[in-house]
């Protein structure tokens, strides 16, 4: 018997020892005593790592790919790494059902180490139930051990978390070129609708209604490329690092083997980070990472508060779109429809931009030769993404696809525009002009009739230089 297990306490238990001494864990459960201690440690945010199937399926494969090149090396017996391989595989088909097996929360001390053993702990156990044995048979699969061979949480969960960011992103891009077309679509359809283009909330020039949502299309397009450019950051891992960067415990030729396994397993670039001590303490990735999120967020936000903008009304304010009208506004006021997805766009944006300090600070707590703090970097970058997505989505589809125009309120706002003034400013110059949009203000009139009236330009000229509203 496993110095570290014995005999069931009672029908629903069984005892798991640790460092610190026995413990009873649930009998059915696949995870130990160290999943265990750890939830009992971190009561913190009732997220747990069950929540994030992403990061669930990365530490499978990280742990697969591990344990291969062990096996390859020599250093895990075959009878060890098969069923320890068919549990990663098992783990990352079967992530739903097992999501309760990771109870541990997101918030935590201990630099990731209570998910790397909870991780450690499953594969063991679904390990021994494919060879016919008990949960806590660590004598015949540890989960330090044989699991955990060659590796750390220091070099494993950096590496984890980089796979799980690199998968949730490709779901926030799938959403945001969704978005994207969205917007291009508008783009289309208001693209012989004019109307006042505006700075600093006054009148500028005309424009064309089409012209503002295609610059949103272009604007996530954007976003797109350099959330891109910044995820490209995270293929750089340091598996084979184990403690500190030094590779203590590992095979000669383990690091090449695991990480070339990581990639081929997933599709994805992987290469060893160039220095290995330094690789295992910093989290500059993660800074870059997040500032795109951020950036992103900031762009949204900018284009919800267009959006509230445009459709402020219905009747006195601007007006020039509407809004799919999604509840009632007001316990109050009758009639009265507020635009709320754009309102929760905008507090995306904030929670984003939040988290972008933490990932900031977080990133600067790093000592010497590990930076503990990596699980609220892991918890704020997840959050992040995920509320993007569904910010992405739900403004996509319970708003831009449904917006209508307002064509006789806009070629009214470009017809009656002091902005038009500066169509002339070419012929009459700047100062006349300034006349001109003065005497159009001050009278109600159009620029149109104050030029006629003082007999500067004739009609014909006016078709000429005006746009076709004005």
């Amino acid at each position: 018997m496993n110095p570290n297990t014995s005999a069931a306490t009672t029908a629903s238990t069984r005892l798991e020892t640790d460092l610190l001494g026995p413990l009873e864990v649930p009998a059915e459960a696949y995870y130990g005593v160290h999943t265990v201690r750890a939830v009992d440690n971190f009561p913190i945010s009732g997220r747990t790592v069950g929540d994030i199937p992403a990061l669930i399926q990365a530490y499978a494969l990280v742990k697969k790919a591990a344990a291969g090149a062990n096996r390859e090396l020599g250093a895990l017996r075959p009878e060890l790494a098969e069923p320890i391989e068919a549990a990663c595989d098992r783990l990352i088909g079967e992530t739903s059902d097992l999501a309760a097996q990771f109870p541990v929360d997101l918030f935590q001390g201990g630099a990731g180490t209570s998910v790397n053993m909870n991780v450690n702990e499953v594969i063991a156990n679904l390990a021994l139930e494919s060879l016919g044995e008990a949960k806590g048979r660590y004598d015949l699969i540890d989960p330090n051990d044989h699991v955990n061979m060659s590796q750390s949480t220091n070099d494993t969960y950096p590496t984890a978390l980089r796979l799980a960011l690199l998968m949730s992103l490709d779901g926030l891009a799938d959403a945001l070129r969704r978005l994207q077309a969205s917007f291009a679509r508008k783009g289309e359809e208001f693209a012989d609708i004019p109307t006042m283009g505006r700075t600093q909330l006054q009148d500028a020039v005309p424009m064309r209604l089409g012209q503002e949502f295609t610059a949103f299309a272009v604007l996530i397009e954007e976003e797109l490329k350099h959330l891109a450019s910044e995820a490209a950051l995270l293929v750089e891992v340091n598996l084979g690092a184990t403690a500190i960067g030094t590779g203590v415990t590992a095979p000669p030729g383990y690091a090449e083997r695991a990480v070339a396994r990581l990639a081929a397993a997933t599709g994805r670039p992987f290469v060893i980070s160039q220095d290995l001590v330094e690789a295992t303490s910093d989290c500059g990735a993660y800074v870059s990472l997040h500032g795109a999120l951020k950036r992103s967020a900031v762009k949204l936000s900018k284009i919800a508060n267009d959006l509230r903008l445009l459709s402020s009304g219905p009747r006195t304010a601007l007006r020039e779109i509407n809004l799919p009208e999604r509840q009632a506004g007001s316990s109050i006021m009758p009639a009265k429809v507020n635009p709320v997805i754009p309102e929760v766009v905008n507090q995306i944006a904030f929670k984003v931009i939040g988290n972008d300090l933490v990932v900031t600070l977080a990133a600067e707590a790093g000592q010497l030769q590990l930076n503990a703090m990596e699980p609220v970097i892991a918890q704020s970058c997840f959050e992040s993404i995920q509320l993007l997505r569904a910010g992405c989505e739900t403004l996509g589809l319970k708003c831009i696809d449904g917006i209508t125009a307002n064509p006789e309120v806009t070629r009214a706002y470009v017809r009656d525009s002091i902005g038009l003034v500066t169509f002339l400013a070419p012929v009459l110059g700047h100062r006349l002009c300034d006349e001109i949009g003065q005497e159009a203000e001050a009278s109600g009139r159009s620029i149109r009739q104050v030029v006629e009236d003082r007999g500067l330009l004739d009609q014909a000229t006016l078709d000429r230089l005006l746009p076709p509203c004005g």
